[in-house]
């Protein structure tokens, strides 16, 4: 593995509680403050090493920060509950440790670490930011300390206990302060009028939709859609449900949970069959493709969804 050209992301965090540091069975979010060293480990393929664009001190350092920064944002659920430490070379990978302050943003990105969500999430910003092919592949290791969380992953009171047990080894890098207050900046600067010019001379059609800057025609779902969905969502069958019933009520309140009940035993390609075929049993016409697509982007699932819109993949 040495050889092989990628980064490597340490992501750190340390649980202080009020009451006895031995009680750690219940995480009380509001009053628990994290701050210990876990380690995130990206391998990325060896046409692509972050660890030299980071090194470039001009745009290619700051847009790799960026890409962590966004990944850590979706993973954890916003901006608050974490913050990273340093970005360090660890040649010839690529080092993040990352201080969680909040339980809630911890067990999170957990979550979505747990559903690859995470992979998901640098691969599509990465490709995006860096210009880089959209095939390229992401391999990832979590520790804490010296415990590799992958080979428990199933088990989220024991991930969080061998993270609170880890201890702190630096304070927040100066580097990183920096890219913070760049990031920052460019966040409050105002957008470019050419922009919205061209913004409002191509208006999306009432019976079209965008997805990635490319209009596509709506339609009601399909059967071949819902088999395309069914064969690729896998695990995240019940996120995908959630977002959709933001705007359908036959999937709120404990519909999804009844679903993996009801058809536990014949496994995951029928729970998202049945998902998605209630989707359209409730909405009738109104179960666009436009609903499907916006809920897999909501779930970082942007390739099922070309997919299942059959876009190719750049040469």
């Amino acid at each position: 593995m040495g050889s092989r050209e990628g980064i490597t992301v340490s992501v750190g965090v340390i649980l202080q509680e009020e009451a006895s540091p031995n009680n750690i069975t219940k995480f009380e979010a509001e009053q628990s403050v994290w701050s210990n060293p876990g380690i995130l480990f990206f391998s990325l393929c060896p046409s692509v090493n972050l660890l030299s664009l980071f090194k470039d001190q001009q745009e290619g350092k700051f847009n790799v920060f960026k890409v962590i920064k966004l990944t850590l944002t979706d993973s954890a659920g916003g901006l608050g509950g974490y913050e990273i430490l340093k970005v360090h070379d660890a040649d010839p990978f690529l080092g993040v440790e990352v201080k969680f302050t909040d339980v809630s943003a911890c067990q999170q990105f957990l979550e979505n670490y747990s559903s690859g969500a995470v992979r998901q999430s640098l691969s599509q910003h990465a490709c995006r930011l860096l210009a880089l092919p959209q095939e390229f592949t992401v391999e990832t290791q979590l520790k804490a300390s010296t415990h590799i969380l992958d080979l428990y992953l199933d088990k989220l009171e024991l991930c969080l206990q061998q993270i609170h047990q880890s201890q702190p080894e630096r304070l927040r890098d100066e580097e990183i302060e920096h890219l913070e207050l760049l990031l920052q900046r460019q966040a409050l600067r105002p957008a470019s009028p050419s922009a919205t010019i061209t913004q409002e001379e191509s208006p999306v059609p009432s019976d079209c939709f965008k997805f990635q800057n490319r209009v596509f025609e709506d339609r009601m779902l399909t059967a071949a859609d819902v088999q395309s969905f069914s064969n690729g969502v896998g695990r995240q069958w019940k996120h995908v449900g959630r977002a959709l019933g933001k705007n359908c009520r036959a999937l709120k309140g404990p519909a999804i949970d009844n679903l993996a009940y009801e058809y536990e035993r014949e496994g995951l390609y029928e729970q998202a069959y049945q998902l998605l075929s209630r989707f359209i049993q409730a909405e009738g016409r109104a179960a666009k493709l436009s609903r499907l697509v916006k809920a897999l982007e909501d779930c970082k699932l942007t390739s099922l969804a070309e997919n299942i819109l059959d876009i190719q993949p750049r040469e």
